[in-house]
């Protein structure tokens, strides 16, 4: 069951995790098993629903580059094929991979590995990097939304496979950081759209009450979260951040298994 203090603690964790490459759905997971929080099936909503939190502090943040025509052009190529992948694995995945402890901390610990590596071998070529997002092509847009589909999987990330898939294409690091801001806008609210839609008959008035207080803590951590991965880039590489993910599943693997 989620108290209004666990309501907090995991909307905090979603708000504060969900732009940064280390899985805000892994910490979701692990943080409930922690706290004593079994995944039913509303805990299991609850941790997609929250995300709308997020949404709302990308919205606020960035609303006039979704005034740009192109823009929302290239967010939408980039929206359909992670929206018919999520479609159709969407049972799939809440039933098996969602609160599977083994799935999230393996992702955690690949992907981790991947980012270190991706660090060290991996070389921008600043003069020929696409710049800002008028500038991505249509296919481009279109392998950033295959990549981001591989999140589907708990543990993998949203925004790192986003943000390694889009620098791979030739997306400047900030560009594509940005990109995937705008992109989590249609893809976590079609998710969260889709879950509520399946389940909402099943909800009491005081399981309303805990979203609306996750939904709170998720948008103003999620502001805090986003300032700090845009200011962080500038001076930095991922690499803290997939050591960062090696250690936490290397740590609960010990703990849960």
């Amino acid at each position: 069951m989620i108290t209004h203090f666990s309501a907090l603690i995991l909307g905090i964790v979603e708000g504060f995790t969900e732009f940064l490459p280390i899985s805000s759905t892994a910490h979701l997971i692990l943080v409930s098993k922690l706290i004593g929080i079994s995944q039913d099936n509303f805990v299991k909503t609850f941790e997609i629903a929250i995300q709308s939190g997020a949404i709302l502090a990308v919205i606020i943040l960035f609303w006039k580059k979704f005034t740009n025509i192109e823009n929302l052009k290239k967010i939408v190529v980039a929206f359909i094929p992670t929206g018919i992948i999520g479609l159709a694995l969407y049972k799939i995945v809440k039933t098996y991979l969602l609160g599977n402890i083994p799935v999230v901390l393996s992702a955690l610990l690949l992907g981790g590995i991947i980012l270190i590596i991706f660090e060290k071998k991996f070389k921008e070529k600043t003069g020929t990097s696409v710049k800002n997002i008028q500038d991505m092509s249509y296919k481009q847009s279109a392998y950033v939304g295959l990549y981001q589909a591989i999140a589907i999987i708990p543990g993998v990330s949203r925004s790192g496979a986003t943000i390694l898939g889009g620098m791979l294409l030739g997306i400047s690091r900030e560009t594509i950081v940005e990109f995937s801001f705008l992109l989590a806008v249609p893809t976590m609210l079609a998710a969260t759209g889709l879950d509520l839609l399946k389940n909402l008959h099943a909800f009491s008035s005081a399981q309303f009450g805990t979203l609306g207080l996750g939904f709170i803590a998720s948008f103003v951590t999620a502001i805090i979260g986003i300032k700090f991965l845009l200011d962080y880039i500038r001076k930095h590489s991922f690499s803290a951040f997939g050591v960062y993910r090696i250690i936490i599943a290397i740590l609960f693997f010990f703990v849960f298994l």
